[in-house]
C-alpha cells in the first residue's frame, strides 16, 4: 500500500522505531537474566568452595578425609579423556563436515546422511553411554579404560564438529571457489588452500564448543564405568626407555571431574559439599577458558580473512 501524506510516512517510521527500542529492551533483559543467574551460580560456588582452592587440593588424591582430599586424579582423568576425545573426533568431524559440503553429490542418501547428523546432535548423552558400553567396552574389549570414556565423548560431539565446519564453509562466499577454479587450481586444491583456510576460524569455534560439552558430561562415562573413587594416576605416556612412548594409559581406569564431584556431593558431610564446590569452579573456568578461546580464535582468524 502506497502511503503518500507524509505525516502517516513519519508515524509508521516512529512506530516502527518504537518497537525496535521495546525489541532491544526485551532482548537486553532476557541477556541480563542468563548472564545474571550464571554470576550468581558462579559466585555461590565461589563462596562455598574458595577455602579448598590451594596447592593441595591439586596435588592429592581424593580421600576420606574431607580436608586432605584433592582432584588430582579426576583433574588428570579428565585431560587424558579429552585429549583421546580430540584426537578421535576433531579430524573426523571435520573431514566429514567438509566432504558432506563440498565432495558429496546431493541426492537422497547425503539428504538422509545430512538429516541424521543433525538428529544426532540432539540425542541425550546416556544413548551414546549404552552405545559405547555395548561397543566400546564388550564389543571391541576396550574395557572401562580411559580410551572407552574419549571414543564415548567423540561420539558425542561428533554432529556438533560435522554440523559447525558444514556453517562454515557455507559461509565462504562462492566467488572465491570460482576464482580459484578459473586460475586452474582443482577442486582438492580449492579446499585445501581457500575453503578451509577461510573457514578456519568457524570450524575451531565448534570444536571447542564441543569439547566444552564434553568436559563437563557425566551420564556416558558413568554408563561405561568410571571410578568414583581412584587413589592413583594412570601410567606415563613417556617413558625414559625405549620407544619413550607408552599407550598403556589408554587401558587404565579413570575418573573424571564430574564424576568427582558427584562423589563429594552424595556424602552428608559439609567439608566434603566444600570440596564439590571447589572442583565445581575449577570445571567452570576451564569450560569458560575453553570458550573465551574459541572467541579469541575466531576473532583471530575473521582478522586473517581479506575479500
Amino acid at each position: 500500500m502506497m502511503v503518500h501524506d507524509p505525516q502517516a510516512v513519519r508515524r509508521l517510521v516512529a512506530h516502527a522505531k518504537y518497537w525496535d527500542k521495546v525489541f532491544v529492551i526485551v532482548g537486553l533483559l532476557c541477556l541480563l537474566v542468563g548472564v545474571l543467574t550464571l554470576a550468581l551460580l558462579l559466585a555461590g560456588l565461589i563462596q562455598d568452595g574458595a577455602g579448598r582452592l590451594n596447592w593441595d587440593f591439586f596435588t592429592h588424591f581424593p580421600s576420606r578425609r574431607a580436608e586432605r582430599a584433592g582432584i588430582l586424579s579426576a583433574l588428570v582423568g579428565s585431560t587424558l579423556v579429552m585429549l583421546v576425545t580430540a584426537v578421535a573426533a576433531i579430524p573426523l568431524g571435520i573431514a566429514a563436515g567438509v566432504y558432506l559440503e563440498e565432495y558429496a553429490k546431493k541426492n537422497w542418501l547425503t539428504e538422509i546422511i545430512e538429516v541424521n547428523v543433525t538428529n544426532l546432535a540432539g540425542v541425550p548423552s546416556i544413548i551414546y553411554g549404552l552405545l559405547a558400553l555395548s561397543l566400546f567396552v564388550y564389543g571391541m574389549g576396550f574395557g572401562q579404560s580411559i580410551l572407552s570414556a574419549g571414543l564415548t565423548l567423540a561420539l558425542l560431539i561428533l554432529p556438533v564438529i560435522i554440523v559447525a565446519t558444514r556453517e562454515a564453509i557455507r559461509a565462504i562466499p562462492g566467488a572465491i571457489r570460482e576464482g580459484a577454479y578459473a586460475l586452474g587450481a582443482t577442486r582438492w586444491q580449492t579446499v585445501r588452500d581457500h575453503v578451509v583456510p577461510y573457514s578456519t576460524g568457524g570450524i575451531l569455534t565448534g570444536v571447542i564448543i564441543g569439547l566444552a560439552r564434553a568436559i563437563g558430561e557425566t551420564a556416558p562415562v558413568i554408563t561405561i564405568g568410571a571410578l568414583t573413587f581412584i587413589a592413583f594416576l594412570p601410567p606415563a605416556p613417556v617413558g625414559s626407555e625405549f620407544p619413550f612412548i607408552s599407550f598403556e594409559w589408554l587401558r587404565s581406569p579413570f575418573t573424571v571431574m564430574p564424576i568427582q564431584m558427584f562423589n563429594w556431593m552424595s556424602r552428608p558431610q559439609a567439608v566434603f559439599q566444600e570440596n564439590a564446590a571447589a572442583a565445581g569452579v575449577v570445571l567452570v573456568v576451564m569450560t569458560l577458558l575453553m570458550n573465551g578461546a574459541a572467541i579469541w580464535l575466531r576473532l583471530r582468524y575473521r582478522k586473517r580473512i581479506k575479500w
